[in-house]
């Protein structure tokens, strides 16, 4: 699959890494780039970027049509608590800026450091949870998820990125602010 990440970031380049080596055409792109014609060359965006950026982004380019991944966290600039949730969420909000697109919600609960190492701990592939409210772009993210060595549960509607988002700034504050460094994963246990 042709992907463009918007982002050049440590998780823009992470996942950029980790599709290539699973086979996908991935590239990431950044300030300056021409986004216009990134995103209407790929067959999927993933918006690697801060949440801030959003609005910027969607005036860059037509995104009809694209699946488009929100990995983003809105976290404060201290890292004190989230800029949007429990009524709303990011990925949300970037679904009001490109209404044309089929918005996804995943892979922001995975630090950048486990794109290098194998997307594994203690050799259990890592989670990533996918909420959106198209099932072909749910299955899209989901293989994608699959071929770079994680394991994707589906995890709703788009909604519920309400949750998600607060899982992923609990994650930073468990990697970061309580000291547990970026080895770690939230994991959700299936029977």
């Amino acid at each position: 699959m042709k992907l463009a990440i918007i982002g050049n970031g440590n998780v823009g380049k992470g996942l950029t890494a980790a599709l290539a080596r699973a086979g996908h055409e991935a590239k990431s792109y950044g300030r300056g780039d021409d986004l216009a014609a990134a995103v209407s060359g790929a067959e999927a965006v993933i918006l690697s970027t801060p949440f801030a950026a959003a609005e910027e982004i969607a005036r860059a380019a037509d995104f009809t049509g694209k699946v488009v991944i929100d990995v983003s966290n809105p976290v404060t600039a201290d890292f004190s608590g989230l800029q949007v949730g429990h009524t709303t969420s990011a990925a949300e909000t970037i679904a009001a800026l490109l209404p044309g697109a089929k918005v996804v919600k995943a892979f922001n609960t995975v630090f950048a450091q486990h794109y290098a190492g194998g997307l594994t701990i203690d050799g259990t592939p890592i989670q990533t949870f996918v909420a959106t409210d198209d099932d072909a772009a749910r299955q899209t993210v989901m293989q994608l998820a699959s071929d770079i060595g994680l394991a994707p549960v589906a995890a709703g509607p788009l909604k519920n990125a309400r949750s998600l988002e607060p899982l992923g700034f609990m994650n930073i504050q468990f990697g970061y602010m309580l000291g547990l460094g970026t080895g770690i994963a939230p994991k959700w246990q299936i029977a």
